[in-house]
């Protein structure tokens, strides 16, 4: 792994078996790195969203109804829960709360970190901020499909680690609503760490 990355331990499954906001809040500043054939790409986590349970009008398991899709949804926390979306994108997402709760937390950027130059051949930019910026970018950039759907986090495909101890304090975290969804569009389940010019759009004031 580069140097830019220590390889720390990654978060563990108890980590994300608590409330979804809590969790959300928390992964802002971890690192979330990919091993695919035998290539190494990582990013610092820097905008998520919560999506919170079967009572969340925009969530995918709203009213607990169960369906293919969603189906690694209702599992274990700690796993990964990655979706299909306009015929074109995956989107990334976190499992929380307990098995058999659809609660998740979407993860919608990061700054890249390590393995730049694979996700720029995934990506086709050289443009490095735009490497990440967004849900769907961020999942090409670091070569997340469908077979990563239940994964767990705690690798070896995909992990997720802590803040270095550099960064360990905690971060200054802004919130919005959530972004391109037309139900419960108020809420203010979007979290960004402040001040990061990697966000998939500006980040609200602090």
């Amino acid at each position: 792994m580069s140097p830019r990355i220590p390889d720390r331990r990654p978060l563990p499954p108890e980590f994300y078996a608590r409330d979804t906001e809590r969790v959300a809040r928390g992964l802002l500043g971890c690192v979330l790195t990919t091993r695919r054939r035998g290539v190494v790409t990582a990013g610092r986590i820097v905008e998520v969203e919560a999506y919170v349970g079967p009572h969340d009008p925009a969530a995918h398991g709203f009213g607990n109804r169960r369906t293919v899709r969603n189906a690694r949804l209702f599992g274990p926390p700690g796993t990964a829960y990655v979706y299909f979306i306009y015929g074109m994108h995956w989107c990334f997402n976190t499992v929380t709360e307990a098995a058999g709760y659809p609660a998740a937390v979407l993860v919608r950027a990061l700054e890249p970190l390590d393995g730049l130059a694979a996700m720029r051949r995934r990506r086709g930019t050289r443009d490095d901020r735009l490497l990440c910026a967004g849900p769907a970018r961020l999942c090409q950039a670091l070569g997340i499909t469908g077979t990563l759907n239940g994964a767990p986090l705690d690798g070896p495909r995909v992990t997720i680690q802590p803040p270095t101890r550099q960064t360990a304090r905690p971060p200054s975290i802004v919130t919005s609503p959530r972004i391109g969804i037309t139900r419960a569009a108020d809420w203010p389940l979007r979290f960004v760490l402040a001040g990061s010019p990697w966000t998939s759009r500006p980040g609200p004031a602090a």
